[in-house]
């Protein structure tokens, strides 16, 4: 009696953790279109987004005009933000294609070196980013999610958190002319 117990706790223990487990890239690895960041992130593109804190409340509406730009396994992506309040920012990535769907990114206000991964139509950037807020900087974590919806459209979800305390979220709907 106590083995069985012992059996259906840990069999139930281990259905809670998978039913915890966050989504992983290979999860999308049989979707199409499949996601190339080289043919994507090449031209011109507009994003529009949003930030939500952590109650949904919209606290910042943005636009983000971008030009992307490879050679080889190099890529330069230069984005230019203006934000509803007239703000403007600009980031520029540099990015290495490393093979087999990873990718680096670094840019100014990425702590050390953001780490991606592509499966299938979807992509999962984790980095720390400097964030500037009321005259302070802060260092928040990203994980951040792309999804290819047709070779125009691609959607981003990022979440944002610090010491594991989820901040807010970050929506783009990215599209090419």
């Amino acid at each position: 009696m106590i083995r069985r117990t012992a059996l259906a706790c840990t069999l139930a223990a281990a259905a809670f953790l998978g039913a915890c487990a966050s989504p992983q890239p290979a999860d999308y690895a049989a979707e199409k279109p499949v996601l190339d960041l080289k043919t994507y992130f090449n031209g011109e593109l507009v994003a529009h987004g949003i930030f939500t804190d952590r109650s949904g409340k919209v606290a910042r509406r943005f636009v983000v005009r971008m030009t992307g730009s490879w050679q080889g396994n190099q890529g330069i992506l230069d984005e230019r933000f203006t934000y509803s309040d007239g703000k403007t920012e600009r980031r520029v990535w540099r990015l290495t294609d490393l093979g087999n769907g990873r990718y680096e990114g670094r840019a100014d206000d990425v702590v050390g070196v953001a780490q991606g991964i592509a499966a299938g139509n979807a992509l999962n950037w984790s980095y720390t980013l400097r964030l500037p807020v009321d005259g302070k900087v802060y260092d928040v974590q990203f994980d951040d999610w792309m999804y290819l919806v047709d070779e125009k459209v691609m959607l981003n979800k990022a979440v944002m958190s610090k010491f594991g305390i989820r901040l807010g979220e970050v929506t783009l709907s990215f599209t090419k002319p």
